[in-house]
């Protein structure tokens, strides 16, 4: 139905009629989150909401609730704080990731622009912190999107990553009386503009290096163990990524390593892990690596403090001289090409 016709029928609308805002459709991309500040109150709140998501801690209520609040949240919001405070973009007083995920949004939003002028509405939302996904999602509908393309910036398909964000999304949905289409977009840990935009940041980034790394280590985002025996398809996307980036830059299979970060709690998580791998390459020879994130679309505390600090550290006390570590994608144009790409081809039929 074209919006001309919506106009004649409001036309011959009785005068009471709830307006009626012109036809768009909507493309909403969503990224993990971040809290408001580094202060412990707001470090505090938005470690609640991560932590007791049970996509991502599937612990029965009964047992992890009291150690949440008896312990985690006493004590990890002052740690934490102190881990994003020394990556905080404090010109803007916001977190990188929040920063990166507005740039892509805007990058994109000037692309579609370009191309279908006020048909498109696009914008950005948190699983956790702000802006949250409900509230974009009823601000899209507010401005006459009835159709929706809901990305999760997240590679790798897992249920602690794009299963919850259409949780979340999903959420809101159920509250509302006139729902818009919805269109939840794929994890692309495959698509072959992602493999060439990782690969153009790594010739990118050696071609700026005086010498050559012996090593580029892979680091995504660990996961308890426990969630791969229960199906979980993460485990095997994160090498078929480092597989096809390795395959597109022509390498040797031993030039590069894909390794696990971020463990948390005493389970066993994915293996190798990032922190003890570098300080194994470091003893056997490897003086110089170069670390890259390909799990994350955008630079955030797991990458530019873990990574570029603790990790690093890690490499540098075991003997290894040289660490070298490789951005995301972030606002790139490759990166952008790649959402881009995604994005029209979900529009397909709407616009």
């Amino acid at each position: 139905m074209s919006d001309q016709t919506i106009e004649n029928r409001l036309a011959f609308a009785p005068g009471d009629h709830p307006p009626v805002p012109t036809r768009k459709t909507g493309v909403l991309l969503v990224n993990l989150g971040t809290p408001n500040g580094t202060d412990y109150w707001n470090m505090r709140r938005y470690l609640r909401e991560f932590l007791s998501d049970t996509r991502v801690i599937e612990a029965p209520k009964w047992l992890w609730q009291p150690i949440l609040h008896g312990i985690i949240l006493t004590t990890r919001p002052s740690k934490s704080g102190e881990a994003y405070a020394s990556i905080w973009n404090k010109e803007k007083d916001e977190s990188p990731l929040r920063t990166h995920t507005r740039a892509q949004t805007e990058k994109l939003a000037a692309r579609m622009a370009a191309k279908y002028g006020d048909q498109l509405v696009v914008d950005y939302c948190m699983r956790y912190g702000d802006p949250s996904t409900g509230s974009v999602i009823q601000k899209m509908h507010d401005q006459g999107c009835d159709r929706i393309v809901f990305m999760p910036l997240y590679p790798q398909y897992s249920a602690t990553t794009t299963a919850t964000a259409n949780d979340q999304a999903f959420r809101h949905l159920m509250k509302m009386r006139w729902q818009p289409a919805f269109r939840t977009v794929a994890a692309y840990y495959d698509h072959p503009l992602y493999a060439e935009a990782l690969a153009q940041s790594v010739e990118t980034a050696y071609a700026a290096m005086d010498s050559k790394p012996d090593v580029l280590v892979a680091s995504y985002h660990g996961l308890p163990k426990e969630y791969l025996d229960k199906g979980d398809p993460y485990h095997c996307t994160c090498h078929k990524t480092t597989r096809l980036m390795r395959e597109r830059l022509g390498w040797a299979p031993e030039l590069i390593e894909t390794t696990f970060q971020s463990r948390f709690g005493p389970k066993e998580w994915l293996q190798p892990y990032t922190v003890e791998r570098v300080a194994e390459l470091a003893k056997a020879g490897k003086k110089h690596i170069a670390v890259m994130a390909p799990g994350f679309s955008s630079d955030c505390v797991e990458t530019l403090e873990e990574i570029n600090e603790e990790i690093k550290e890690a490499f540098e006390e075991a003997g290894g001289e040289r660490f070298d570590y490789i951005p995301c994608l972030n606002d790139d144009e490759a990166h952008i090409d790649m959402i881009e790409a995604i994005v029209e081809t979900e529009l397909a039929g709407w616009v």
